[in-house]
């Protein structure tokens, strides 16, 4: 999988506050840390988030719950979402309505990480996805449903 460093993301964020308003800066360095590289974890020699998507949506959840910034961690979370999206060639198509529903159901705890990797299933076309749908909802990942 195509990731971002550390040092990529604290540039977006510092971009995306020029641009959009709001404070720069980090709050707790440890808590970016931990929201790039949670999405990696492995237990019993297993992945825990075995496919691309699912690594992207826990990625895109822990930079907005961690909230790793001073201020703009809905917008990070989002923005490393559709980037991770794209540079894994995984097209997903979001419209502003949606990004902006992602950002504030993940910060008010009405999407949990596994709703939000639902979103993305069902935005990855189902000619390019790396899964196998079972129905319009419902994409199996290895053995992972």
């Amino acid at each position: 999988m195509i990731t971002l460093s550390k040092e990529q993301v604290i540039r977006l964020h510092n971009k995306l506050s020029v641009d959009t308003g709001g404070e720069s800066g980090i709050r707790d360095e440890a808590l970016l840390e931990s929201a790039l590289m949670c999405a990696f974890q492995t237990f019993d020699g297993k992945e825990l988030y075995p496919s691309v998507p699912a690594k992207i949506a826990r990625i895109a959840f822990s930079l907005i719950t961690n909230h790793p910034f001073i201020d703009g961690n809905k917008r990070i979370g989002t923005c490393v979402m559709l980037i991770l999206l794209e540079l894994n060639h995984i097209a997903a198509d979001f419209n502003d309505d949606e990004i902006i529903y992602i950002g504030i159901g993940v910060a008010s705890g009405k999407i949990n990480s596994d709703q939000l990797l639902g979103l993305i299933e069902r935005r990855i076309p189902l000619q390019e996805s790396p899964g196998i749908w079972l129905n319009e909802k419902q994409c199996v990942y290895g053995n992972a449903i």
